[in-house]
């Protein structure tokens, strides 16, 4: 658009900083773009996600392996002060309480696996070992495969052998 003045021709403001309105050439996105955009975030997130979970479910495998050789360790502790392993019936709830030998206990409190459930032991353990600390799984339950698979402190060969017999 331009201006006449006094015979001169003046550009307007909108010409000179290439800001002219053309309705008929601005496009927006269509819904179908945008539904085909987000599939594709949707099927990105998808993979991303069954990628980090087999991440999730070994690390939490793997604390389960740090707790058991805490405990177990608090459990040699134990007998090395006392002379004897915790009973199944005592359990590992025995080294969180203080006694006459320990002013506090071996452990802070009772521990559970990263599933939120309770940690089994056994004294005496399977396979002529001494005691066995076990780590259920996802279920809780024992056997399954996967993130349901047990762990025990014989799996880490951490507990003693029963010499004893």
């Amino acid at each position: 658009m331009y201006f006449k003045l006094a015979g001169c021709r003046i550009k307007s403001n909108a010409q000179r900083s290439g800001l002219q309105k053309h309705p008929a050439s601005r496009r927006a996105f269509t819904l179908v773009e945008l539904m085909v955009v987000i599939v594709i975030i949707g099927l990105l997130a998808g993979a991303v996600t069954m990628g980090v979970r087999s991440y999730l479910v070994s690390s939490k495998q793997n604390l389960a392996r740090m707790e058991i050789a805490k405990i177990c360790d608090a459990i040699e502790t134990y007998y090395v002060t006392y002379g004897r392993y915790p009973t199944s019936e005592e359990g590992i709830d025995i080294l969180t309480k203080p006694s006459d030998k320990l002013v506090a206990g071996l452990l802070s409190k009772t521990p559970v696996d990263p599933w939120e459930h309770a940690y089994q032991y056994n004294q005496p353990g399977r396979n002529n070992n001494a005691y066995e600390v076990i780590c259920f799984g996802s279920d809780g339950r024992e056997g399954g495969e996967g993130e349901e698979r047990d762990i025990a402190s014989t799996d880490l060969t951490v507990a003693k052998k029963n010499d004893s017999k």
